[in-house]
């Protein structure tokens, strides 16, 4: 059995047997994580910076270190439901336009560097779904 074949199911995906899945979830995760818990500790810097206000910032970053947390804890398993990972590409989705209707809506008042902080974190954010569409579809065929 080739290792493709290995790595093929039809309603899982064999993490630990895909090194680019795991890769890219691991990545996306400590990514995700770290930037939650700098929403949390500095809230109120960073939204002085960037235009956002904390009431934004400390929900944000709770859910994103949890989301960081579930992330890395998918790149370590075994295998992982491949309806969980396409979850993950429409989570990172819906961050990514959310955060593009955030800068072009006028919502807060977004200072420059906030403008190219959040277009720049979707861009990142697009990158990783576009990554781990490609890594799913090798994945479940």
């Amino acid at each position: 059995m080739t290792t493709n074949t290995v790595a093929r199911t039809a309603s899982v995906a064999r993490v630990r047997e895909t090194p680019l899945l795991r890769w890219v979830l691991e990545l996306d995760g400590v990514g995700t994580g770290l930037n939650g818990l700098a929403y949390l500790v500095a809230a109120g810097w960073i939204g002085d910076r960037l235009g956002l206000p904390t009431a934004l910032l400390y929900p944000a970053g709770a859910f994103l270190v949890l989301a960081g947390a579930v992330l890395v804890a998918l790149s370590t398993r075994r295998v992982v439901p491949v309806a969980w990972l396409w979850g993950v590409v429409a989570i990172n989705a819906v961050w990514v336009v959310d955060s593009v209707v955030v800068a072009a809506a006028g919502w807060f008042d977004l200072t420059t560097a906030g403008t190219v902080w959040v277009l720049a974190q979707a861009a990142l954010v697009a990158g990783f779904a576009v990554v781990e569409t490609v890594a799913i579809r090798r994945v479940a065929g």
